[in-house]
């Protein structure tokens, strides 16, 4: 599929104006919702995680899961960041094992 990636085009298809949109992508607008984020990972295939941090949100299922035990992921998360990605991936890689 040959896909356009102008901002016109691409805020057309997740249902922003245009000029919204581009304001965003200048920083002279606030990001929009966690909804239009995801619209826009998908029309971009990128990861809505990703877009969702560099909005500076959190996307609703993991503010749940923070929300359920803050104090211990408040704690997980201050321990894990100074942690070399390579070992930050075996961790993440055994916990999803350990859960099957």
């Amino acid at each position: 599929m040959d896909r356009t990636f102008s901002v016109r085009q691409v805020a057309t298809r997740v249902g922003v104006e245009p000029s919204y949109l581009s304001k965003v992508e200048r920083g002279h607008e606030a990001p929009p919702s966690e909804a239009k984020i995801r619209a826009l990972a998908r029309e971009l295939d990128e990861d809505p995680d990703v877009l969702l941090a560099m909005a500076g949100k959190v996307a609703g299922d993991l503010q749940d899961v923070i929300r359920r035990r803050p104090r211990l992921m408040a704690q997980l998360i201050r321990q894990v960041q100074s942690m070399p990605d390579t070992s930050l991936r075996k961790l993440v890689t055994s916990a999803g094992r350990k859960q099957n």
